[in-house]
């Protein structure tokens, strides 16, 4: 039995021209064995997930290929090390040309390889291995493949818009016959010979990606918007070249078909400049980081290339520069603008020991760093990559447009023919039955519905990216605005995560000084916050811990180990009491009551264990959770605590941030069965967490949210990551899910009543169609257009 291998790869798509383009691409592909496919129209890609064993990569290339459309293949720069001569370059050409689908050139000079390459055949790691297999080294230069691609698109458009300027030229002698049409005299101010001179390099010339569209449609078995503009435009076309032939005594409709095509162009070129700015948030970000970094290389400061830095490398940021990557601060202090990461326009002080990241801007201190993460494995490449892959994936919400969008064409045709068939048939007027139906065609417009959902995911994640809300996928983005209880954990959600030691409680002829060295002692092998308190506050104290052996923990309860042959106790009062341990309810009422948490240390003599101590640590509550409570309450929005620690201090800080609902002493295990047992109650549940313990309650949760400064295995469980410390940026996060919602609704709502109207406005006589044609350019331009009012949204609104 063979094993089956899955593969993810993004297909960068081109001569989509509208929603039923990426609809028929994606039915096709999906129709593939072992293959799931989503094909983003606004972003011209394709994300495939698929099954290598079932269906083989180039089967994707040749199903898009055959619907008519084609798969750019990227180029990637690649900076090569190790080349001496001719022969090196010539070599790394003929290993990487080896490769299927890859055509590559080495220049020796600027030791760069220029490569394109399949990317349903080959990855850019598998470039960069062919290189270090010939002996060399490689490493992607992803700033300049951004810009290539900019290029490209960018020459793309102003080949568009040359397009649609000589278009316009040869259109604009038909608005004056336009203009005698309105008055009384319906003769003709230009003569027919020059109007069939004009329309024809319209039609064909400027018109051609129309023809040539709605041909690979056809041929693809669907039909797209170029379907409908060709035959709309042709039928006025052809009709008026008829009536010329033979001298016919009817009017001439090469205005109208000119028109309409110009219009459209114009209409595309609008909504390719503004579908551009709805990715303005990453180019955004790409832009902070520099390019250039000061490195201590022998002794001296010397300038390199950021690309070429390399973990542990100490780098110099003076005064006003932006951070080249992710490090640690090894010497200085300064404060540093982190408003790209956070949204948060207050700067945060650093000194020796303090995390940087890259691309957040130092202000007035000359700081000495040493790098722990480069290039793609630093905290702004992840924000990158997460914010384009939740652009590239779609809402569930999505899902009505693309059904409607799959089979609109074939029924707008269908409602076209009616149109001729019975305006003729009631009106006996076959001129009026053609205009009618041409008006039809030209109305319809399924670029809208496709647009509605992707522009505003794109707007709206990138913009949530710039405030600190980072989005993972759409379905997230979506989720987030139906949650109607929040289930928060306490220690470093809704408190500060630095706990603190406040009270130490010897028992019996105990010293205060041996029982903070048993707790040490204890604590060295826990990574709970509580032991860190416990460490922190001892080291304070210049305490050193001993030696111990036999260490046991319990997660979530207490520690067990044996120091010089007598075995201890560590951990919470019902951990304790679990061992036999007799408690004196006298020193825990005081201290719970204020929001302290205590831990109990006891020791075994002759098989018995004695209370030995107690200490209090308090974990204050943040500054801003009781506000975020009571507006996620006022969101309608319950808000319901889960936490380990004992009842009394739970009950003190639910009181103290304003929450009704609470559950005290739930172990780590038993909190995704918490939030099961609240989404059985047919309640969408979200879970904030940061921490280990928190993972399986936010996978368990519909909507998961993962504090930024939080344990890796909480984000990558997370559904959205927060880059502020505090419950205020989950409002933030919910309230942009409502808005971004909101944009789509009213999207789809614009898409929709559009066509409802215009369409049967048009069959009745109503719309002229060249007014049809200008209405249909414009339909996709306002829905992008609206999308893009997401810029304006702010935290806290």
């Amino acid at each position: 039995m063979s094993i089956l291998t899955h593969k993810h790869i993004e297909l960068p798509i081109e001569g989509m021209t509208c929603a039923a383009c990426a609809a028929r691409i994606e039915r096709n592909l999906n129709k593939l064995p072992g293959v799931h496919a989503a094909v983003n129209y606004a972003s011209e890609k394709a994300v495939v997930e698929f099954n290598d064993a079932a269906t083989h990569a180039e089967d994707l290339i040749h199903s898009i290929e055959e619907a008519g459309f084609h798969v750019i293949p990227p180029t990637v720069q690649l900076r090569i090390s190790g080349m001496t001569c001719a022969a090196c370059s010539g070599r790394i050409e003929q290993a990487l040309n080896k490769i299927p689908g890859v055509t590559a050139t080495v220049n020796l000079a600027t030791e760069i390889a220029h490569v394109s390459f399949n990317p349903a055949v080959t990855t850019v790691d598998n470039l960069i291995a062919a290189v270090v297999k010939a002996g060399y080294g490689a490493s992607q230069i992803s700033e300049a493949s951004r810009n290539e691609e900019k290029a490209r698109r960018l020459a793309a458009y102003q080949a568009e818009l040359r397009t649609f300027w000589l278009s316009a030229a040869l259109t604009l002698p038909f608005m004056l016959q336009m203009g005698v049409m309105l008055t009384e005299d319906h003769a003709d101010l230009l003569p027919r010979w020059l109007q069939w001179v004009l329309a024809t390099p319209v039609q064909f010339w400027m018109g051609r990606r129309f023809y040539i569209g709605a041909w690979h449609a056809l041929r693809g078995g669907g039909a797209n918007m170029d379907v409908l503009i060709v035959l709309g435009t042709s039928m006025a076309y052809f009709f008026s070249t008829i009536v010329i032939l033979f001298a016919l005594d009817q009017h001439v409709y090469f205005e109208a078909s000119a028109a309409i095509i110009t219009l459209v162009l114009l209409g595309k070129l609008m909504e390719a400049r503004a579908k551009s700015k709805t990715s303005a948030a990453i180019e955004e970000l790409i832009k902070l980081q520099p390019k250039i970094a000061r490195i201590e290389r022998e002794g001296e400061i010397v300038e390199v290339d950021v690309d070429t830095l390399k973990v542990g490398d100490v780098f110099i940021v003076r005064p006003g520069e932006n951070l080249p990557v992710d490090g640690v601060v090894i010497e200085g202090i300064s404060s540093v603008n982190e408003a790209m990461l956070t949204g948060e326009s207050l700067p945060v002080t650093k000194q020796a020991g303090a995390k940087v990241f890259a691309a957040t801007q130092n202000q007035q201190g000359l700081l000495r760093c040493r790098a722990t993460s480069v290039g793609a494995h630093t905290q702004l490449a992840a924000i990158i990559r997460l914010v384009e892959e939740a652009q590239g994936s779609k809402a569930p919400i999505q899902r009505m447009a693309d059904a409607i969008s799959g089979i609109f064409v074939p029924v707008v045709v269908v409602i076209s023919l009616l149109t001729l068939v019975l305006t003729w048939w009631l009106t006996e007027n076959f001129v009026l039955s053609l205009i009618n139906a041409v008006a039809v065609l030209v109305i319809a417009c399924p670029c809208a519905l496709g647009l509605a959902t992707p522009t505003a995911i794109m707007v709206g994640t990138g913009r949530g990216a710039q405030m600190g809300v980072l989005v993972k996928n759409a379905a997230a983005l979506e989720h987030a605005e139906k949650i109607q209880v929040l289930i928060v954990d306490k220690t470093g959600t809704l408190t500060e995560g630095k706990p603190v030691v406040t009270d130490v409680i010897p028992v019996g002829s105990v010293t205060e000084q041996a029982l903070l060295q048993i707790a040490a002692t204890l604590e060295q092998g826990s990574e709970h916050p509580l032991a860190k308190a416990v460490l922190e506050y001892t080291a304070s104290r210049a305490i050193r811990p001993h030696t111990m052996s036999n260490f046991t923990s319990v997660t979530g309860s207490g520690v067990k180990a044996q120091i010089g042959g007598v075995e201890y106790l560590l951990g919470s009062p019902k951990f304790l009491q679990a061992h036999g341990v007799t408690i004196e309810p006298s020193h825990l009422t005081v201290l719970q009551a204020e929001s302290k948490t205590v831990i109990g240390m006891a020791a075994q003599f002759e098989g018995v264990y004695r209370m030995l101590g107690y200490l209090a640590i308090a974990d204050r509550l943040r500054s801003t959770s009781a506000q975020a409570v009571r507006r996620l309450q006022a969101m309608g929005i319950e808000v319901i605590m889960l936490t380990g620690d004992n009842a009394e201090t739970a009950a003190a800080i639910a009181k103290q941030a304003g929450i009704t609902h609470y559950r005290a002493e739930v172990l780590p295990q038993d909190k995704a069965a918490e939030v099961a047992r609240i989404k059985a109650r047919g309640q969408f549940t979200g879970m904030v967490g940061d921490g280990i313990n928190d993972a399986p309650a936010l996978a368990a949760a519909d909507v998961s949210f993962a504090i930024g400064a939080g344990s890796d295995v909480a984000i990558e469980a997370a559904d959205i990551t927060l880059m502020h410390n505090d419950l205020m940026s989950v409002a933030d996060a919910i309230a942009l899910s409502r808005a971004t919602l909101g944009k789509i609704r009213q999207n789809l709502f614009f898409a929709f009543i559009y066509n409802v109207l215009g369409i049967p406005l048009a069959a009745i006589g109503m719309l002229n169609p060249i007014i049809a044609g200008a209405a249909m350019a414009m339909s996709s331009v306002s829905v992008v257009s609206n999308s893009l009012l997401l810029k304006r949204w702010q935290p806290g609104t």
